[in-house]
């Protein structure tokens, strides 16, 4: 519990330093930070993040999570999203040149690991730019998102008797995520009261069940794919936390979602 606690304070403070801190070294540490995301997706496959399989599967990443003023210095011409395209229809041609050494089912991961990934982050990477709120509208998000894994850690424990999903996650119960919703209204209708960053409280109650909600499905998410690829955790490179997957689950499905539902 002790390496626990003092993980999550120094990693905690790093992070939120550089989400002050914003422009380019918060876009150089997010780029480090799903790099290193990607690759454990890339080992749970079996896929060496250093072979020339895992640099070729880091690249569609990158490409969707770089911002995209920066995007269009390297490729004006081309959209993302026809980028992206071109390289799924060159990762179908591959699973023919050699000969399915290269499967399908690779290349169908490759593709998701990259969305869920160089996604996520992007739209990370694009909340904390957007003018002015930028800065509170991503701790808002953040403490939504720790609010609810808080109160259905407690809320669970102290009233948890009906499994919430036991096949995929047997620990998490329906009491605990109920409790997890109602500490984030609690949390962000609080940091709204100090900081009304949204046109009403409405829209703030809607961010703020949509993030809880979603959150809390990001989590399970995540949990899928471990259990899938049978680990216990996305990797070790946060002592007593598992991997970085493990910290930005939640946060990294939350994003894309508040913007296409142009919450945010």
């Amino acid at each position: 519990m002790k390496q626990r606690v003092v993980t999550a304070i120094i990693f905690g403070l790093v992070f939120l330093t550089f989400v002050v801190v914003g422009g380019l070294p918060f876009t150089m540490f997010i780029i480090v930070v799903a790099t290193i995301a990607m690759s454990e997706l890339l080992k749970m496959k079996k896929i060496a993040p250093f072979s020339p399989m895992g640099a070729f599967s880091l690249l569609p990443m990158w490409m969707l999570l770089l911002p995209n003023d920066w995007f269009k210095v390297v490729i004006p011409d081309f959209t993302k999203v026809e980028i992206f395209i071109f390289f799924i229809l060159f990762l179908l041609l591959l699973t023919v040149l050699t000969k399915n050494t290269f499967t399908f089912d690779e290349a169908g991961f490759v593709i998701l690991s990259s969305a869920y990934i160089g996604y996520g982050f992007h739209f990370l990477l694009l909340s904390r730019e957007i003018p002015e709120i930028g800065l509170p509208l991503v701790f808002f998000v953040l403490f939504v998102i720790w609010a609810t894994d808080s109160g259905a850690y407690f809320a669970g424990r102290a009233f948890g008797k009906h499994k919430l999903w036991p096949h995929i996650s047997p620990n998490k119960t329906i009491e605990g995520s109920i409790g997890g919703i109602i500490l984030a209204v609690i949390i962000g209708s609080l940091f709204y009261w100090i900081m009304p960053l949204f046109s009403s409280y409405g829209v703030a109650l809607a961010v703020i069940v949509v993030a809880s909600v979603f959150g809390q499905l990001g989590d399970l998410v995540e949990s899928a794919l471990k259990r899938h690829y049978a680990v216990k955790d996305s990797g070790t490179v946060l002592p007593g936390h598992g991997g970085i997957l493990d910290r930005f689950d939640s946060l990294i499905y939350v994003m894309p979602i508040l913007h296409l539902l142009h919450l945010l």
